[in-house]
């Protein structure tokens, strides 16, 4: 069963890249052994889209992305481009101290962030209820 999600940035400058998400964002971390710190995230959804060329992108998300492109501003972070209105979310992306840009951006659209997944007993249980199985309960 898939119990998380693990995300990884590649960048040229890591040490950077990490005081940022530690001192900037104040994500907290464990240090997984010679300072190679990984971070917990916020709550994290997935989205499929279609393209001709597969590729992955990040973005971090906000409730209102202006207030939290002023809030990085002030912390030094610049946006590397104005805030748009894609119609499904306003976004924006930020220049990181390595040199590296991640997408901002606030949903216009349903989110999935507050929905817990079904634990495997209660998957294995939903089929066994349509299969005609009986099912003992706990």
């Amino acid at each position: 069963m898939i119990s998380g999600v693990h995300a990884i940035i590649y960048t040229r400058d890591a040490e950077r890249l990490r005081e940022f998400f530690r001192d900037v964002v104040k994500l907290p971390s464990v240090d997984a052994g010679q300072g190679w710190l990984i971070f917990a995230l916020p709550p994290a959804e997935i989205a499929i889209h279609p393209d001709a060329k597969a590729h992955h992108e990040l973005f971090l998300m906000c409730d209102d992305v202006h207030t939290t492109t002023e809030e990085l501003k002030r912390k030094g972070v610049e946006p590397s481009m104005p805030i748009a209105d894609r119609g499904w979310g306003l976004v924006t992306r930020l220049k990181l101290p390595s040199g590296d840009e991640i997408g901002l951006y606030q949903p216009k659209h349903p989110t999935a962030i507050d929905l817990k997944p079904r634990s495997g007993k209660k998957r294995a249980a939903r089929r066994l209820q349509g299969s005609g199985k009986r099912v003992q309960r706990k």
